[in-house]
This record gives C-alpha cells, structure tokens and sequence, in this order.
C-alpha cells in the first residue's frame, strides 16, 4: 500500500466535509435504480455509502425501512425496536427517516433519552437484555453507523432478535426488498411526518447509557479497573459520553481529554491514505492518542460506534489488534475461573495464528469462521463460545459467570479489560504479548492489497482447493488450502494457504476492483515478504488457469 504523505498529520480544513452540503445532498439527490453501484447493498456491516455519489440517500433509507417493517411482519416481530445513531453527519437524518417509516408502520421504537448517541454493543445489549426469557413479543434493532468510515459516509445495520449483525439470508431478503421499493420509486413506503413520528404513541425513549453502564460490572473487574490511571479519547464517537458515567458509577481515575463531537472530525489526524478515519487501530489516525501514552497508565479509543477498541501502553504503544487479542484470550481464558471447561474460542479465518496456539496448549476449542461478525452470534447466543474476535480489532466475550453479554463487537469492553488485566497480571498487555510470544513464537502480520477485474473478483471468491497447484509456501510444505472455515465448513469467500510457519488467505473485496492479502509468518520479516510475493503469484495464477477454463 502507498502511504499517503499526509497520513498521521492533522487534517486541513481542505479536507473538511461541507456538512449542509451533505445533508442537502441526502435529500436532493436520488439513486438510480439501474446503476450498479447506487441500489441498496448490504455488505458484512449493512448499506454504507455517500449522499454526494447518492449511495446513501433519503431514498435508500426509506426503502431499507420499509423493507425491515415488512421481514417484521413476515417473522411476526412484535416487540420494541431499538434504534440508535452515532455521530456521523448522515447518521442524523437518517435516523429521521427511518423514524418516520416505522411510526406509520406502527412499530414501537425506543429512541435514546435525550438524543443520546448510541455505540453498538449499548444496542446489542438492549435487545439481549429485553428478550432473555422470552419467546414471542421479541425485539430487534437498527444501528445507524458506517464505522470508522471517514465523515462523508453514512451506515445502516439491522440487528435480529438475537441481538448480534443479520445473518446473509436475512440481509439478503431486506436488499432484494428495499431495491424493489427503489426500482418502484418508492411505491408501498409508508410515512408519516417527523413530528408525528416523535409524538406517536409507538415512539419510547430509552436510557441505553444507563443501561449498558449498570452492568458492566458483570462482565468487568471494575475494583482492579479503578487502581489504573486511564486517559480515553472518544475520537468523537457514540460513547464520548459513556466513560464520564462509567467512571462515576465505578469510581475510575479516568481522564477524558477530548470529548468534541464534531461531524467533520476535524481534529483527527489523517489515516494511511490521506482520508479522515475514526480507526483506533491506525498508528496514523492514532498519532494523537500514542502522543499521550506517557501521561497514563493506558491510554483508550474506540471508533465511531464504538465495536472496535484501541490499547496505547506505555512499554509498546499502539498495540496491533491481533496482538491485544491475544493477550485477551491468554487471560481470560485462566481468569474467569467459573466459566464451562467446554467454553471455546472464536476466531476469523484471517486472525492471527498466534491465537491457534494459545487455544491448543489451554487446551480449548476452536471455532474458526470466515470474515464477519455474524458468525460468532450463534455461539455467542446459545453459551458454547467464551470469545469471539476479528483483526480488525472488533471482539466481544461472556460475562464473568459465562453468560451471554453482547453478540455484537463492543470497543469499550475489551478496552477496559485492559486495565483489569494490568492491575491483576502487574504488567501491561504489551509485556504480556511479548511473553506469548517468546512462548509460542513472535508472528509477523500484513494485509495488502492487489488489482483484479470484476471476473477475476467472482472467481475469486468461488475458487476450489484444486485450483491451487503450487506445492510450497515460502519453501515450507502446504499442510492445507482452505476454501472453508474450519470452525463451521462455510466458504470464507476465498482462500487460504496454509504452512507450518506461515499462512496467507486472499478475498476479493465487495465493492473495489481489489482483492485483498492477508498474511502472517513466525520466521521473520524476510519470510513474510516471501509469502506475500508467493500469494500474488499463487493467486494469479489460479485466476488465469480459472479464467481459461471452459
């Protein structure tokens, strides 16, 4: 990847959205049906996209809505729907327009009080907590969230009753749905004004703060929290007001050093390739919390809406996520001393391997699953999964007594076990991490990327292990090509090449011209680099000899 020369400075008021240019363009602007890249498209975290190159408009999240009130009719979905926004400028009418076509559809919503900004795991818990026990009236949610996508995006997921990211199937049929409603030019949309909607008798508001807050002691040692010293950047997302309650009902020494919320994020520093992104795992977007790491005993973020966290410590710095994750694992997995000894650990087939070996000698089971979140939740949901995470930073686990806290990512939670973890293992995660390693051998991890056509994408990511000829990786032998995730044999939209001492899996992206390279080694940088030539070469030829076949 080319980094841009900007990347880790702060960001010019050039590259400032204009926000009423923006919304003016959500109102104003409709997507046309028969382009491709304007209809309703809800990839591994719901329909992203921009008002300016109408991808995410007024129109989309009309028909989005309707087609949600719709599948509720259909699975007889009769309780509350839980709805919350972050802090992203589009998130705002977004909200209003969803708004007003679920009051027309009579559906109660329970908006946060206050207007609060909403994280992600405060929605997955609100669902969680209003269905245990029951079996029909049962909730839902949607979380109007594109991430840590930069400002000029806007995001819309659809969470079921089990409180965790939509299945395939499920976002599959609201897709189908909402494009019918577009190609229709909203024929069968029912709405009503905003103002009617906020005063319908469907329309509840909900403490998701207080809630969420009250009960982190039970997934959290908050008393070993409370003897660290934490500095917490909110960059700005739907928490920024969740660590001043968090830190009061506990008693924290929290310090909060910037608690603006501003939709164009002017004051974040500028990512890799020179776009504003609210990644708490990007040394460049983070330029300005690392700067602080002296200053406390850990410093945390999380992004926009809060389901992916950031650990700065002062031994290490920045930690990559697959090493904090480890560390994660390493710990709780001897620190939660009622959880079930059948309790298994859940990982992504391009997580590191690091967490592979430290499963093995704990001797835990492994569930490991293609990219996306959506595949912990079952087990998440039904007690046989401790811990579910991905090496974009995002990961959730049981509660201290085993049970279910969130089937969704929560930042906030593994940011603050941090400190739990400091406190009782007397070091910082950093140091941990480096004892993992000097144990299990020290991994290096990349992720890169590669131009392909928009062929060579669908073949891609429906390749069979045959189509990989090539018997060595990095001159090791290949113990095994995966086009299936061991954990629950679903297609990884890919592949993946594995070796003794180092692995790479390639998958297309779902909407660039690219397709991307994972790839990790435990012998050192020179045999990384090896694997990640030998993938290219791998793949390209694969796709070649796939694209010459009758």
């Amino acid at each position: 990847m080319i980094i841009n020369p900007n990347a880790g400075k702060p960001a010019t008021p050039a590259m400032l959205i204009n926000v009423q240019g923006l919304i003016t363009a959500y109102y104003t602007k409709q997507p046309d049906p028969d382009v491709a890249a304007q209809r309703v498209a809800f990839g591994t975290s719901g329909h992203r996209g921009s008002a300016l190159v109408a991808t995410f408009n007024e129109w989309h999240i009309l028909a989005i809505s309707q087609a949600i009130c719709q599948y509720r009719k259909e699975k007889n979905l009769t309780g509350p729907l839980f709805l919350g926004m972050d802090t992203h400028a589009l998130s705002v009418p977004a909200l209003a327009s969803a708004l007003e076509v679920l009051a027309a559809n009579g559906v109660v919503v329970m908006l946060s009080q206050g207007d609060e900004f909403t994280p992600t795991p405060a929605i997955s818990h609100a669902i969680i907590t209003y269905n245990r026990n029951r079996t029909v009236g049962l909730a839902d949610g949607i979380v109007i969230t594109p991430s840590h996508n930069p400002p000029h995006d806007g995001g819309f997921k659809y969470n079921p009753p089990h409180g965790g990211p939509a299945e395939s199937a499920v976002t599959s049929w609201i897709e189908a749905t909402a494009n019918t409603y577009l190609t229709h030019k909203l024929r069968g949309v029912q709405r009503v004004s905003y103002d009617t909607a906020l005063s319908a008798n469907t329309t509840h508001r909900y403490d998701y703060r207080e809630a969420y807050v009250s009960d982190l002691g039970q997934i959290l040692d908050m008393e070993l929290i409370a003897k660290t010293h934490l500095g917490v950047n909110p960059l700005g997302g739907a928490g920024v007001h969740y660590w001043g309650a968090i830190a009061e009902r506990y008693h924290l020494n929290v310090t909060v050093v910037n608690d603006t919320v501003d939709p164009t994020f002017s004051f974040m520093p500028v990512d890799w390739d020179g776009q504003i992104r609210m990644d708490p795992s990007s040394p460049y977007a983070m330029q300005h919390v690392i700067a602080m790491q002296d200053r406390f005993d850990l410093c945390l973020a999380c992004d926009t809406d809060y389901d992916r966290h950031g650990i700065i410590t002062r031994s290490g710095g920045l930690m990559p996520p697959n090493h904090y994750l480890s560390v994660i694992v390493a710990y709780l997995f001897q620190h939660r001393p009622v959880w079930k000894p059948d309790l298994a650990i859940g990982k992504t087939v391009v997580t590191t391997q690091l967490i592979e070996r430290i499963a093995a000698k704990l001797g835990r089971r492994l569930y490991d699953v293609p990219v996306g979140f959506k595949w912990f939740v079952d087990g998440l949901h039904d007690g046989s999964l401790g811990f579910g995470g991905e090496e974009s930073a995002g990961a959730t686990f049981a509660r201290k007594d085993g049970s279910l806290w969130t089937t969704d990512k929560d930042g906030m939670v593994p940011a603050l076990l941090a400190a739990e973890i400091m406190t009782r293992m007397q070091r910082d995660p950093a140091d941990i991490y480096q004892e993992l390693a000097s144990e299990y051998g020290a991994p290096l991890y990349a992720r890169t990327e590669a131009p392909v056509t928009a062929d060579q994408r669908r073949i891609l990511a429906n390749l069979s292990t045959q189509a990989i000829t090539h018997r060595d990786l990095a001159g090791e032998l290949i113990q095994s090509v995966l086009t299936k995730a061991p954990g629950n044999d679903a297609p990884i939209g890919g592949v993946k090449v594995i070796a003794a001492n180092g692995w790479f899996a390639a998958r297309p992206s779902g909407t660039e011209a690219i397709y991307k390279i994972y790839a990790e080694s435990f012998l050192g940088a020179d045999h990384l680099k090896q694997i990640q030539d030998q993938a290219q070469t791998i793949v390209s030829e694969a796709l070649t000899h796939a694209s010459a076949s009758p």
